[in-house]
């Protein structure tokens, strides 16, 4: 019989390869370690985890949680919301997040985990999908995967995931939120392939903020990044929530993309997420990416 005085999570796997749903946690700053290192085995196992009925987290209990995983760090642009300085609001008027990305990685240590919780859900729509990067790596045949392992790409802000709502009309808010989102340009380089810190997993660093590959003319680059990007979201690599108000999901920033899906028409829905801090990623050849324009001083701001 167990001697221990927590709870673990009970974990429920969504998919085989990415996802699973964890139950009997009240998500707090005060967790008890082995919890807190259960949540963290399960993430990096199952790269993105959920939690429903989490009605009871603010903005600062949220940011206590976030503490237990690593750094809160704010956003190098959007300025935070409220008291918890780490807070970055996503509100459907300013930005809906339409293409499948990977967050920040327009800076060098970009985040290690990202917390979100449901606020504001629409009455149908606005689920998010995630994909696995490390198993969309796997997949892939190897001459393509000893291709993506040379490769080095350029992501920038300047290059954002708010470039698919430029094909419509946008509107006032999107234009704000752009104008804030880009006011600081941030370039860095960036290996195809990294290899994560914790599980030593070679995985995929391509998605929205990534410009073009180094070394490859724009039609060139466009056309490898699209097959990267195709083993990326292949539907059984994908996992899809539908939110409630006060679920969380958190997610392994380094082995995943994901996508806000554009289906709620004009209703209001709004997520507040924290991030929480990196390292440089690696390449397969034990090279270490490398910022080009903007520098860290705003990323290191801790929260």
């Amino acid at each position: 019989m167990s001697t221990h005085t927590h709870t673990d999570p009970i974990v429920r796997p969504l998919t085989k390869r990415v996802g699973a749903e964890l139950s009997g946690v009240r998500l707090s700053g005060d967790l008890d370690e082995p919890v807190v290192k259960a949540i963290r085995e399960a993430l990096l196992k199952h790269k993105v985890v959920f939690f429903r009925g989490q009605q009871h987290l603010d903005d600062a209990v949220h940011h206590a949680f976030a503490s237990r995983l690593g750094v809160p760090i704010p956003h190098p642009t959007i300025p935070s919301e409220g008291d918890a300085h780490a807070v970055f609001e996503i509100d459907s008027r300013g930005s809906r997040a339409t293409s499948w990305h990977s967050d920040v990685t327009f800076v060098r240590n970009y985040p290690a985990f990202s917390i979100l919780r449901g606020i504001v859900i629409p009455p149908c729509g606005g689920d998010t999908a995630w994909a696995n990067t490390v198993t969309a790596y796997d997949d892939l045949p190897v001459p393509l995967r000893r291709l993506a392992d040379s490769l080095w790409a350029v992501h920038t802000n300047a290059f954002d995931y708010a470039a698919a709502a430029r094909s419509r009309q946008s509107t006032s808010a999107e234009r704000e939120f752009r104008g804030v989102f880009e006011s600081v340009h941030f370039e860095t380089e960036h290996p195809v392939v990294r290899v994560h810190p914790e599980t030593q997993e070679r995985s995929l660093v391509v998605g929205g903020f990534a410009q073009r590959i180094l070394g490859l003319s724009q039609h060139d680059s466009q056309q490898i990044q699209q097959i990267f990007q195709r083993y990326i979201t292949r539907p059984e690599n994908t996992v899809r929530w539908r939110w409630s108000e006060g679920d969380v999901a958190i997610w392994d920033n380094r082995a995943t993309q994901h996508v806000a899906v554009d289906d709620y028409g004009d209703a209001p829905r709004t997520l507040h997420r924290i991030c929480v801090e990196g390292e440089a990623p690696v390449s397969v050849f034990g090279e270490q990416s490398v910022a080009r324009d903007g520098g860290d001083a705003a990323w290191y701001q801790r929260a």
